[in-house]
C-alpha cells in the first residue's frame, strides 16, 4: 500500500487553540482489494519534536529531567515524569539546533557530538508528530538543579543516573515515557562502542 491508496474526501480544522485538531473524511484501499467505507478521523497536530539523551562517557552517566505532564495526570499515572531533554521544532529550525537549545534551557548543558538514534511516529493513530531522537555527548559533572523557562511555566529537575543503573530504571513502573525507553534501550545496546568512540 502507498499514499495514493488513500482518498481524502474532506479536511477541515475542528479546533485551533494551543494545539490544532484536523478532521478528515477519507477512504482507503483494502488489503483484500477495492475501497473501504468512508471514515472520519480526527488528528491532533502539535508539530514535530526532537529529543536528546545526554550521555557522559567519562563518568558513564546519563542526564535525565523530571517535570509535570498533564497527559500522565489524565492517564492516572504519576504526573511528574522522568524524561530526556526534548522540544518542538518550529518552522525554519533544524532538529539538531533545537536539541542543543533545549539542552541549555532544560538542563544547563552544552551538547557535544550527537548521534542519531531514530526518527519515529509518536502515536500514528491520532497525531502526525514525529520524534527525531539523538544521543549527545556531555560533561555531566555539573548537571543538576532546577531549570526551565519561567515564561513557559517550566519547572524541570535535572538528575544524573549511572549507566549501570539503566536496567533497574527501565524495570520501574515510573518509566511511562516512550522516548526515554527507546533512548535508554539504545544506549544499553551501544554503550561500549560509544565509550570507545567518545573516550
Amino acid at each position: 500500500m502507498k499514499r495514493s491508496d488513500v482518498k481524502i474526501i474532506e479536511k477541515n480544522i475542528a479546533y485551533d487553540g494551543h494545539f490544532r485538531i484536523d478532521r478528515y473524511r477519507l477512504r482507503h484501499k483494502l488489503f483484500a482489494g477495492g475501497w473501504g467505507k468512508e471514515l472520519v478521523r480526527e488528528l491532533f497536530e502539535r508539530g514535530h519534536a526532537v529529543a536528546v539523551l545526554p550521555y557522559d562517557p567519562v563518568r558513564d552517566e546519563v542526564v535525565l529531567v523530571e517535570q509535570f505532564r498533564i497527559g500522565a495526570y489524565a492517564a492516572g499515572c504519576d504526573p511528574w515524569l522522568i524524561e530526556i531533554i526534548a522540544g518542538i521544532i518550529d518552522a525554519g529550525e533544524t532538529a539538531e539546533a533545537v536539541a542543543r537549545r533545549e539542552a541549555v534551557e532544560e538542563a544547563g548543558l552544552d551538547i557535544g557530538e550527537m548521534i542519531k538514534i531514530a526518527d519515529y511516529l509518536a502515536s500514528p493513530g491520532g497525531t502526525s508528530e514525529t520524534v527525531t531522537l539523538y544521543c549527545g555527548r556531555v560533561d555531566a559533572g555539573n548537571a543538576g538543579g532546577i531549570h526551565g523557562l519561567a515564561t513557559e511555566g517550566e519547572d524541570i529537575r535535572v538528575t544524573t543516573l549511572p549507566a549501570v543503573a539503566i536496567a533497574d530504571l527501565l524495570a520501574e513502573t515510573r518509566t511511562h515515557n516512550a522516548t526515554l525507553l527507546i533512548a535508554l534501550q539504545w544506549l544499553m545496546l551501544h554503550r561500549d562502542e560509544l565509550r570507545e568512540r567518545w573516550r
